[in-house]
């Protein structure tokens, strides 16, 4: 059985297959986390490529075309990859893999054979897994589908009965929704969730909001059954913060910003007034 994704950090745990394999795995770390996984011999873990920190000597990695993991040819042309690496033990003794996540996130390993073999995920929320797990692209770009649900936004899904490390920003938190239980949500809080979870979306405020930029602009009613991970900081959020620190002035640092946009727009105003007046005469 997977340990709860809320597992002290060091502390390790014991994954159980339903074909009776036992596969121990740890969670290093507070905040920018890697989880170790023991292999066996002639065992083998997928993972997304670049993810691998560290691995015992014994251990072969191979980057590989996986056919059940669909990837659409727009990801590809964008730059997404649409390859995955296989971590295998090919040797008479036991080995390991240490997977680091690729920001400040915290792992989450979900035993999928207790959500009904099913879930949904943010976007690039897949890190790695031990046996039979799938990953796939839940959005469907026809127009007919062009209602906005969840798959818009939870763009990942995960099948099959193994058990998955995905991903999720700052803390977590785990919601259980009872029958007929309401939750409000905000979209981008969503780390994932299982199917059982009825979701409806809702954008709050007028269209101004949106044009000149509005938080929980978009909510979820998450209706239970279910089971829901939230996270407090989303990737798109924390690199949004970041990219505005960096590229927006700073009063104190910089005081004669707002002397340079003013003349700036003087300057604009002095060239189009003269040019009017150029075309008259």
């Amino acid at each position: 059985m997977a340990a709860p994704f809320f597992s002290t950090p060091f502390q390790p745990y014991v994954y159980q297959s339903h074909q009776g394999a036992v596969i121990p795995f740890q969670i290093l770390g507070g905040e920018a986390q890697m989880v170790q996984i023991m292999l066996k011999p002639q065992e083998k873990i997928i993972a997304k490529p670049g993810s691998m920190c560290f691995m015992s000597g014994s251990i072969e990695m191979e980057n590989v075309l996986i056919p059940e993991n669909e990837v659409g040819v727009w990801q590809w042309f964008f730059g997404k990859a649409v390859t995955s690496v296989i971590f295998r033990n090919p040797g008479p003794s036991d080995g390991f893999v240490g997977i680091a996540t690729p920001s400040v996130a915290r792992i989450l390993p979900i035993d999928l054979a207790k959500f009904g073999g099913e879930i949904f995920c943010q976007p690039d929320a897949f890190l790695c897994s031990v046996n039979d797990v799938k990953v796939s692209n839940a959005l469907d770009h026809r127009a007919r589908n062009a209602v906005p649900v969840i798959e818009v936004f939870l763009r990942q899904k995960l099948t099959g009965q193994g058990l998955a490390f995905i991903l999720a920003g700052g803390s977590v938190a785990q919601k259980v929704l009872e029958v007929g239980e309401v939750l409000a949500v905000d979209v981008s809080c969503i780390a994932a969730l299982n199917t059982t979870v009825n979701v409806q979306i809702k954008y709050n405020g007028p269209l101004r909001r949106a044009v000149f930029g509005g938080d929980n602009l978009v909510t979820a009613t998450l209706t239970g059954p279910g089971i829901v991970f939230i996270q407090s900081l989303p990737f798109q959020l924390f690199s949004q913060r970041i990219a505005r620190a960096v590229t927006s002035p700073n009063m104190r640092e910089n005081p004669k910003f707002f002397v340079q946009i003013a003349i700036f727009f003087f300057l604009a105003y002095v060239v189009i007034v003269s040019s009017l007046i150029l075309t008259d005469a």
